[in-house]
């Protein structure tokens, strides 16, 4: 019999032990993801690997195409396209996921190492929405990709490998903090007070090669440092992309292991079962699609963002070798704009409109509408596409729930959601909800990761 009511049952209760092992499973390979791709660059690296290891191709506009082929774009080292070609006509349009591969974090300034009062830090400049204070006195790796003056370029992984020294942020002693803690919380630690320690001994050095005498020895002393490890110059930080990201490992959290917590689980927590999801399909009816995207955390800017044509692109290279064009193609599309919600905290319960909140263990999230205040810059699916959704999901028995991102006048957020719904296509945000989103640590349920997973499978299979 039918229910008449809306109660998503937690997961626990409705899937067998069996179920639940293949979620821990899962979630093994989704931690050691974490732990590989900390930036954008590195989990574009790390998803072109796994896709070539599966049989797919690079794709370039005039290369011929037949059902099953297994075909990729990488642009610009920062994001990626992936999509198994189907067996309707590519008229007919294509099942979409996209997921950003970006994550807060903070960028080294492109002049950032100083010294002051026996001291070497680097300068940052935060990226993405972040509560400043969050990110002091926690371990920070250094990662990113050096440009050095004699055309080469080296990446940079420091502070994550065992051995490694890390960096970090200071912050005041309670004993000293009495004007500090009189901030308002956006304050307590203002953005030019973000400043890595990198350093505090001096140069052996006194003079440099002109004979000049040196005034900043320990400065001096960190440039020699990074001139014999990586053969760099104060000047090539100047050309040079370097993110400071946590130190920390994705782990186990609870005593009955039932989350994960890591660092940069928004969005990848949902990149990594999309990208899972393309992995499996060998045969598909309509073609397939992945989309692993950057930029996203500041409004989806630059040629990697999705407010770009790369996407664009690709569907009409892909459509025109297939016969049709990117116009009919897009607007007979569906996609799954696959990003975070809010999870439901109950130690902070008065954010959220518990009707409508979206709670661990309760499966992948269907977020009708993002935006802020009146939906503003929303991209609110139809009721039928939100529908159709609805009954695949039930079809195949994947648990799911609705969410929105807090209370009327005090939540809002935005996805790619909008992006691609400007291209003509149906779009509705499907993914995780977490715990503690934007902070340098994130919480996710084990169950609500591999139900997400499902439903990505089930979504771009479309039997």
């Amino acid at each position: 019999m039918t229910s008449l009511h809306y109660r998503p049952q937690p997961i626990g209760e409705r899937k067998e032990a069996a179920w639940r092992q293949e979620a821990w499973t899962f979630c093994e390979g989704y931690k050691q993801f974490l732990d590989i791709a900390k930036t954008e660059r590195e989990a574009t690296t790390e998803a072109v690997r796994q896709l070539q290891a599966h049989g797919f191709r690079p794709f370039s506009f005039g290369d011929p195409l037949r059902p099953g082929d297994r075909i990729y774009y990488e642009n610009h080292h920062k994001s990626v396209i992936a999509a198994v070609i189907g067996r309707r006509p590519i008229a007919e349009g294509m099942r979409v996921l996209a997921a950003h591969i970006d994550s807060p974090r903070l960028d080294l300034k492109q002049n950032p190492l100083y010294e002051k009062d026996g001291m070497a830090l680097l300068k940052t400049h935060y990226y993405g929405g972040i509560k400043k204070y969050q990110w002091t006195t926690i371990p920070l790796a250094i990662h990113g990709v050096l440009m050095l003056s004699d055309g080469s370029r080296r990446e940079i992984r420091l502070g994550d490998e065992e051995g490694d020294p890390v960096f970090y942020i200071d912050d005041l002693l309670p004993h000293l903090a009495q004007d500090q803690m009189k901030r308002d919380a956006a304050n307590v630690v203002r953005g030019e007070e973000l400043n890595i320690v990198v350093g505090s001994l001096p140069s052996g050095q006194t003079q440099d090669e002109s004979g000049e005498k040196i005034s900043e020895r320990v400065k001096e002393n960190i440039l020699r440092l990074l001139h014999e490890k990586y053969g760099m110059v104060e000047q090539d930080f100047l050309a040079s992309e370097l993110e400071a990201v946590p130190a920390f490992p994705a782990r186990d959290v609870g005593l009955d292991r039932s989350f994960v917590g890591a660092y940069g689980q928004d969005d990848r927590v949902c990149a990594y079962p999309a990208l899972q999801a393309v992995l499996e399909l060998e045969q598909v009816d309509r073609t397939a699609v992945v989309i692993l995207t950057d930029k996203e955390e500041i409004g989806s800017v630059g040629n990697t963002g999705l407010q770009s044509a790369y996407f664009r692109y690709f569907a009409a290279d892909v459509a025109e070798t297939l016969g049709s064009n990117d116009r009919t193609v897009l607007s007979h599309s569906e996609c799954l704009s696959a990003d975070v919600n809010a999870a439901y905290d109950p130690t902070f319960a008065d954010v959220s409109e518990r009707m409508n909140a979206s709670f661990v263990n309760k499966g992948v999230v269907l977020t009708k509408f993002t935006g802020a205040r009146g939906k503003s810059g929303a991209s609110d699916a139809h009721a039928e596409f939100q529908a159709g959704v609805q009954h695949l999901l039930d079809a195949h028995d994947i648990p799911w729930q609705i969410g929105e991102l807090g209370r009327v006048d005090l939540g809002g957020g935005g996805t790619v959601a909008g992006y691609l719904a400007n291209l003509g296509m149906n779009v509705l945000d499907a993914g995780v909800a977490v715990l503690s989103m934007h902070a340098p640590y994130e919480l996710t349920a084990k169950l609500d990761i591999y139900a997400t997973y499902q439903a990505f499978v089930t979504f771009l299979k479309n039997e």
